[in-house]
C-alpha cells in the first residue's frame, strides 16, 4: 500500500471569518462532540476513564435530587452565539428547554449550569476560555473538575456568576463530597467514583 493510496479526510476550507453556529451543524462528517470557540472548529479527542467515570457519577448525583423544573444533560452543546458553540461535559438546563429527542443544542439563556471535567488535552479551553465565554452568557453556576492523585478522586471547584463583575467567583472548593445548595440542593459522594 502507498501512501497515495491511504484515503484522507478532506476537510473545507475555514471562512476567512471563521465557522458559525450554522456551520457546526450543518457540516458534513464532523467527528463527534465537535465544538465551536471563537469561529474555530475543536475536534475533541479520545477521553480518558476518569473524564467517563467522572461525568456519569455526577450525571447520577445530580439527578438524584433534582427538582422537577430543571433537567441534565450530558455533552450537548450550548450556543452562546454566533461564533461559539461548546459542548460542556454536563449541563444543568431548564426543563422547557427540552424539546425533543432530535434536539442537537440549547441556547444559552436554557443553561442554569455548566460543568467541565478538565482534560489534558482541553485544560486550557476548560479551565480559562469556557468559562470566560459561559460568564459572559450569563450562565450563573459553574463546576471545574480536576482529578487529584493519588487516589484519582473528582476535586470540584464550585463559582457563581458574580452581578457586579459579570465574571465568576469561586464560592468553594469540595474533595471528598460535594455538598451545595444552589443551584438546588444537591449532595454527591465523590469516592464514590471508585465504585464505577
Amino acid at each position: 500500500m502507498t501512501a497515495e493510496s491511504v484515503e484522507q479526510p478532506r476537510w473545507p476550507m475555514p471562512p476567512t471569518d471563521g465557522y458559525t453556529v450554522d456551520d457546526l451543524f450543518t457540516l458534513p462528517d464532523l467527528p463527534r462532540h465537535t465544538e465551536l470557540i471563537d469561529g474555530s472548529l475543536i475536534l475533541v479527542s479520545p477521553q480518558r476513564w476518569f473524564h467517563f467515570t467522572a461525568i456519569d457519577l455526577l450525571v447520577s448525583g445530580l439527578r438524584s435530587t433534582i427538582p422537577s423544573h430543571f433537567k441534565v444533560a450530558r455533552e450537548m452543546t450550548i450556543v452562546l452565539d454566533q461564533r461559539n458553540g461548546p459542548e460542556p461535559d454536563i449541563s444543568l438546563i431548564k426543563a422547557e428547554a427540552r424539546r425533543g429527542p432530535l434536539q442537537t443544542r440549547f441556547d444559552a439563556d436554557e443553561v442554569v449550569m455548566a460543568v467541565e471535567v478538565v482534560s489534558p488535552e482541553s485544560e486550557s479551553r476548560d479551565r480559562h476560555t469556557k468559562p470566560h465565554k459561559y460568564a459572559a452568557a450569563g450562565i450563573r453556576h459553574f463546576w471545574l473538575v480536576d482529578m487529584v492523585s493519588p487516589d484519582s478522586h473528582p476535586v470540584i471547584q464550585v463559582y457563581e456568576l458574580a452581578e457586579t463583575t459579570g465574571t465568576y467567583a469561586l464560592t468553594g472548593i469540595h474533595h471528598d463530597r460535594i455538598k451545595v445548595d444552589v443551584p438546588y440542593p444537591i449532595d454527591i459522594d465523590l469516592t464514590a467514583i471508585d465504585k464505577l
